[in-house]
């Protein structure tokens, strides 16, 4: 009996760990993460401004992409830091929430790059790849600290306003948005959210 109620009682507790784990937040987000990013937003706008889209655009992809690659390990790499300082596993519970939630807008992302491209249409990806981004940060960011979704929330409104501009004026708002938006928010985070 003394063993039945042994075992029952760690069954609950694996059941209670569980549970709370699937209910908390992903909270490993990079604030430092975030304004190297940023860096790196407006070096790329500066090089491959929209203009450049017009007259050279594999340049202009090239350029953002390799800059959203290296964004994107430098993130990974911080954020990778931040959970084992905090005892955060990135497979399962809140890490694994928040990539699912992240990861559609940016797959569909990439699909509207390609098709855009091939299609002569790649005055649109300034606006497409703020809405989404911030669509993929306001998803993932419902499951993380408060200001992660505000900041998706910002991207999508730059991105709703990118469209409404012309070429050269999107060049800004690519800035304010990859530089500017990253570098607000993770000054922020890091200052208030442990890094």
């Amino acid at each position: 009996m003394t063993t039945a109620l042994g075992d029952r009682a760690a069954d609950n507790l694996a059941f209670i760990r569980d549970t709370m784990a699937r209910a908390g937040a992903f909270t490993s987000v990079s604030g430092a993460a975030m304004m190297l990013t940023g860096g790196m937003g407006l070096g790329a706008a500066l090089l491959a401004s929209p203009a450049l889209l017009a007259a050279n655009p594999a340049r202009f992809l090239s350029t953002w992409i390799v800059i959203a690659i290296l964004g994107g390990a430098g993130s990974w790499v911080a954020i990778r830091r931040k959970a084992q300082r905090a005892g955060q596993s990135l497979m399962d519970g809140p890490a694994r929430r928040f990539a699912l939630a992240f990861a559609p807008a940016l797959v569909a992302g990439a699909v509207l790059t390609v098709a855009f491209v091939a299609s002569g249409n790649s005055a649109l990806l300034p606006g497409t790849w703020l809405s989404l981004y911030g669509a993929a940060v306001t998803a993932g960011g419902a499951l993380s600290v408060r200001p992660v979704p505000v900041m998706g929330a910002a991207f999508m409104a730059l991105g709703a306003l990118c469209f409404a501009l012309t070429p050269q004026a999107q060049q800004y708002v690519l800035a304010a948005g990859f530089g500017g938006l990253h570098l607000t928010f993770g000054y922020h985070i890091s200052r208030n959210y442990g890094g």
